[in-house]
């Protein structure tokens, strides 16, 4: 099932680097599947997500989701 939120792109420095999506509520979230462009800290984002089952990681921050469509926000 999929689920549509609203945050801001961060990097997070740590255990080689990765990128993730912090929602307006403060729930962190690790897409597998990180568009190129996207990769901007602090921009904002609406993003239809699809949780990730069986998803092995070395990075122990957020819930592993499947990017389905996004687009960006501007203020």
């Amino acid at each position: 099932m999929s689920k549509r939120i609203s945050g801001k792109v961060v990097y997070q420095n740590f255990s080689g680097g990765f990128w993730g999506i912090v929602t307006d509520s403060g729930i962190e979230y690790r897409p597998v599947n990180f568009p190129n462009q996207l990769k901007k800290k602090g921009v904002r984002v609406d993003i239809v997500i699809k949780k990730v089952k069986d998803e092995v990681s070395m990075f122990m921050w957020g819930e592993p989701v499947k990017i389905i469509s996004f687009s960006t926000l501007y203020s």
